[in-house]
């Protein structure tokens, strides 16, 4: 029913689109861009719409993802730019308490000093994209929800292992609009990729946790790799003999950036958006979920600073934990306020309603109704599923405990035809599940593990012992009469008696047999196996509800919209790690009454700021610049000085840092890195007012290259044009 129902949807969708849109709401598929045309010619764009639809032209075949963060090429040579803080785990990785690039930044002088990306990094660049819905979903109506699930799954790792007898070449089959549309994204998997430039965080994460998600914002959050191939230019791990790549597209850089007003777009990656979920999902989101783990993120980094001490080698081992964790505290946080600010609950509650209503004037969407209602009551159960397995989640998060359950996992996996192995376990994973085994050696200290899991496990024995988990209890010996105080002592014993610290052991238990897990007295070894029976029940309840999600997702999606087409909006679905592309205009705002908010800062914002004290040092020379106005050509005459950061009204949300930012003509102006904290909550509910997105100006990357860090070369690299 689906498919052919959405189709005509878009039919009624673009007559109802003859109106320009009321917002710059969306993150559209680049297939959708051709239904909204005139908006975008409307707002500004002087490119043809048609050409944002290929994957494989301007300006989108320059476009790339590193799987989690959003770049760009931005030459021949391979130059790849995105957010300082998506590359800075890569800087971290070569970085040490002697030779902190972190503190003093890093440059590669030529080629041959361009130093390994941290392991896993990757540089994905989509040459396909193929509608694969019938594949996946035919036949799957009336199946039980177990049996669903596993046929979707199947079908999708067939697929995907079809594209990738092409060697070099990383696919996934991705779902839209709630498993109503599945599509074969092939994608150039570039698997050496190296550091090229990071400025020092006193530029590129200048303002720190004080200024993340805050205006103004004077953040240099700007960095670059290169992509490296074999000689005949196929995909090839790090070697002394790849060269860089070539690839069809590449991004000319602005130097004469954006104005006030003027049209801007993404491109890029988000992550996850949570637009379309039911009531009882919001509901335990905000009530219940985020305000607990927003408390124990707290605490969790508090007790990484307690252990790891500033200038520790431990503490440049959790530097990017600590700067994700804050992020997230602070993402949390905001969330928590927007959703109180704009009454989200009580919105989704109005939707639902009036859904609910649109579906009764007709006979004809019964069917929309029964799919919605049962829905409903299996939003309610994934809702006491996640506050139950909660402290059970945290509990386990010790880090060898982890690499036990993974490994152990794998060795239950090879027993089965490559084929049928879980995802994350095929041949096609192992690269990246060695890479991971192989990073723990820069990312883990026990006595800051240790003091974590001493922090989980307390608020686990906190709970009710009804309310715990018997099998966890048992294999860790807890009683009723356990206590936090009991943990150091307890723990002591997995610390001491494990091996899993050291890389070669890891590495060679990736060969090892179920039976040699199970006869191992490794103590987190001994609880991987213990647990392991619990976790897989787990992961079949869940795979249960997405069962049944499959089967009643797609037609509330359809009713959505067909709900929205009436009133002539075009329904893009949630974000999920695709290309999408979102527009709008460099636009400053008030998010609140009295409170303004100008669409550039400046250099001499950035000496107002400064302190002199980490996160407000930036470097002498920088501000010695600053002092004397040399702007070089990069100033913007209606503010004075060099502009810094810019704001925009675009829709976007986690993923799509390092995203390019784009003019008119798809030219570069700058990078997308943040938004204002009053956005926070647009991964739930959009709005126009508050909404706003921040940028690294061009004008500055390319003032700090030239001015503060000598970076001359890559700017004779790039095409840069005025």
């Amino acid at each position: 029913m689906t498919m052919t129902r959405l189709a005509t949807i878009g039919l009624t969708l673009s007559a109802a689109l003859s109106a320009p849109l009321a917002a710059k709401e969306g993150m559209y598929t680049p297939d959708q861009l051709k239904e909204i045309s005139d908006e975008l010619r409307e707002t500004g764009l002087e490119l043809d719409p048609a050409t944002l639809a290929d994957l494989t032209s301007f300006p989108m075949g320059a476009v790339v993802s590193l799987g989690g963060c959003s770049a760009s090429f931005v030459s021949p040579e391979g130059l790849v730019v995105t957010n300082h803080h998506c590359a800075r785990g890569s800087v971290q990785f070569n970085s040490t308490a002697e030779n902190n690039y972190l503190e003093n930044g890093f440059l590669a002088a030529t080629k041959t000093d361009e130093l390994p990306a941290a392991p896993g990094s990757r540089v994905y660049v989509t040459t396909e994209v193929t509608d694969v819905t019938d594949a996946v979903r035919e036949g799957t109506e009336g199946m039980e929800p177990l049996a669903r699930y596993e046929l979707v799954e199947q079908r999708r790792k067939d697929i995907i292992a079809g594209c990738e007898e092409a060697a070099g070449y990383r696919c996934q089959v991705s779902g839209f609009f709630g498993g109503a549309q599945y599509k074969l994204i092939k994608r150039l998997e570039v698997r050496d990729v190296r550091l090229v430039y990071a400025p020092a965080d006193s530029i590129g994460k200048y303002g720190g946790d004080i200024d993340n998600w805050q205006w103004p914002r004077h953040t240099g959050d700007f960095a670059f790799y290169r992509a490296y191939v074999a000689p005949d230019g196929s995909a090839a791990d790090f070697g002394e003999a790849n060269v860089p790549y070539k690839p069809e597209h590449h991004l000319k850089v602005s130097a004469a950036g954006v104005e006030d007003g003027d049209f801007v777009m993404v491109a890029g990656y988000p992550g996850a958006t949570s637009r379309y979920t039911l009531l009882a999902e919001v509901e335990n989101t905000f009530d219940w979920n985020y305000p607990t783990f927003q408390k124990l993120i707290e605490e969790w980094i508090a007790t990484i600073e307690e252990a790891a001490p500033e200038g520790s080698e431990a503490r440049v081992k959790y530097e990017s934990l600590l700067a994700g964790l804050n992020n997230f505290e602070k993402n949390l946080r905001g969330q928590m306020e927007g959703a109180q600010r704009v009454g989200l609950v009580d919105r989704r509650r109005a939707r639902e309603a009036a859904l609910a209503e649109w579906i009764a004037t007709d006979p004809s969407r019964t069917e929309y109704g029964a799919a919605i209602a049962s829905l409903a009551e299996l939003s309610e159960e994934s809702a006491k599923a996640a506050r139950t397995n909660f402290w059970y989640g945290n509990a386990t998060r010790a880090q060898l405990f982890g690499v036990a359950r993974r490994l152990y996992r794998l060795s239950k996996e090879r027993q089965k035809p490559n084929a049928e192995r879980e995802s994350g376990y095929q041949e096609r994973d192992m690269t990246f599940f060695r890479q991971s085994m192989e990073a723990i050696d820069r990312r883990y200290d026990a006595g800051v593990d240790k003091a974590t899991w001493i922090l989980f496990l307390t608020g686990y024995l906190a709970q009710p012992v009804e309310e715990r988990v018997a099998e966890l209890d048992e294999a860790m010996g807890f009683t009723a009469e356990t206590t936090a105080d009991d943990l150091p002592e307890l723990l002591d014993a997995f610390y001491a008696g494990t091996t899993l610290g050291d890389l070669d052991t890891r590495l060679a238990l990736m060969e090892a047999s179920p039976e040699d897990f199970e006869a191992s007295e490794d103590p987190f070894i001994k609880l991987a196996v213990a647990m392991y029976d619990y976790g897989f029940e787990l992961e079949t309840q869940s795979k249960t509800r997405a069962g049944r999600s499959l089967a009643l997702r797609p037609d509330y999606m359809e009713a959505i919209t067909a709900w929205q087409a009436e009133q002539g909006v075009l329904a893009y679905p949630d974000a999920n790690s695709t290309l999408r592309v979102t527009f709008g205009n460099v636009l400053g705002g008030s998010p609140q009454d009295g409170l303004i908010y100008a669409p550039f800062t400046t250099l001499e914002g950035i000496t107002a700021k400064d302190t002199g004290e980490d996160p407000f040092n930036a470097p002498k020379r920088q501000l010695e610049l600053i002092e004397a106005g040399e702007y070089g050509e990069y100033k913007l005459d209606a503010i004075g000085s060099v502009p810094v950061n810019f704001l925009s009204d675009l829709d976007v949300t986690g993923g799509n840092s390092g995203s390019a930012t784009l003019n008119s003509r798809g030219e570069l102006v700058g990078l997308l890195f943040d938004g204002t904290y009053e956005s926070i909550n647009s991964d739930w509910d959009f709005d126009p007012r508050t909404t706003r997105s921040i940028h690294v100006d061009s004008r500055y990357m390319l003032w700090v290259m030239e001015k503060v860090d000598g970076a001359q070369a890559l700017i004779d690299e790039m095409d840069v044009v005025d």
